[in-house]
């Protein structure tokens, strides 16, 4: 039964982003002159908006469905700079998620400043954890960022990920029962945040999706449900910043000449709406049914994924 829901929610999906993507492209741009093919439109900034906000903090990867998009709407088309806009687009929309996540779990992110005032142990723990965490994401990223992101950023690799994942899930799920839960607060995850952070960096491949390895790797370390899915959160806060704030320093003006700033910004509204959604889902879906759904979802977006790059759609 689960396998069917995955597999119908995936080719749902897919297909949703396939039409919304050809209406949203097909409509804006026959309207448009062909010297402004490389502009966004708002129709094209909401869909990319939705798609980044509900896929972000899932474990399914937004980097992936934000691709698959792109080439459908046939943005990032129009050469290297239009190239370049569009792939920093994907990473300056993460802001709208970034606010999101903030929201949540502002109560949270008070803590820890009062750790850093010094006015609480918990928060400062909590947050030297994060930065532990962040660390080997930020050196990898750093170094081998660009050839990742000129090698890897493509359907087949999305695909493959997509695929592999799915079956990695499926596989957990199956081992799930023999893990022991040790750690039950963020308090106490200190001793383990060095291997989630290692773990986190499996996501720079595109497709891998970060929320999923950095919850897997709290799991077997003996974390419990709910704490992992908060520290994976909380880290992606601090993973999207970083790569946020990096990338528009080094591709702010391309977005600008390519975009402009009005849909750009409409994209990340709707993002941040979208993922405020989508976090409160995760939170409360993994609580009580866990991973399997999102495994079955993956196997069956790879093989849709699969389909359209051999008929050419992407």
């Amino acid at each position: 039964m689960r396998s069917a829901v995955g597999a119908v929610a995936a080719i749902a999906v897919l297909l949703g982003i396939s039409a919304m993507a050809a209406g949203a492209s097909g409509t804006d741009r026959a309207e448009r002159p062909s010297t402004e093919s490389s502009s966004l439109s708002s129709a094209e900034a909401v869909v990319l908006g939705v798609v980044e906000g509900v896929t972000e903090y899932l474990p399914v990867s937004s980097t992936g469905h934000l691709l698959i998009t792109e080439r459908l709407m046939g943005i990032g088309t129009s050469g290297d700079a239009d190239k370049n806009a569009a792939d920093s687009y994907t990473i300056a929309i993460q802001i709208g998620a970034i606010v999101a996540v903030l929201g949540i779990y502002r109560r949270r992110f008070v803590t820890m400043i009062d750790g850093v005032l010094g006015r609480s142990d918990e928060g400062r723990s909590v947050l030297m954890s994060l930065l532990a965490a962040f660390v080997p994401a930020a050196i990898i990223g750093q170094i081998f960022g660009d050839a990742i992101k000129d090698r890897l950023l493509s359907p087949w690799p999305v695909a493959a990920a997509w695929l592999v994942g799915g079956v990695g899930i499926l596989i957990f799920v199956g081992l799930q029962s023999r893990l022991t839960t040790s750690i039950t607060s963020l308090a106490q995850i200190t001793r383990v945040t060095l291997i989630i952070g290692v773990a986190q960096t499996v996501a720079m491949w595109p497709g891998v999706s970060r929320s999923l390895v950095t919850i897997i790797a709290a799991l077997l370390m003996g974390v419990a449900m709910d704490v992992a899915v908060e520290f994976s959160f909380l880290l992606g806060f601090i993973t999207l910043s970083a790569a946020t704030v990096y990338d528009l320093a080094k591709h702010g003006n391309e977005i600008l000449d390519q975009f402009g700033v009005a849909t750009p910004l409409l994209g990340i509204v709707v993002a941040g709406v979208a993922a405020f959604a989508s976090v409160k889902f995760m939170i409360s879906w993994l609580s009580q049914r866990g991973l399997a759904l999102f495994g079955w979802y993956r196997i069956a977006a790879g093989i849709a994924a699969g389909v359209m790059i051999l008929a050419g759609t992407i």
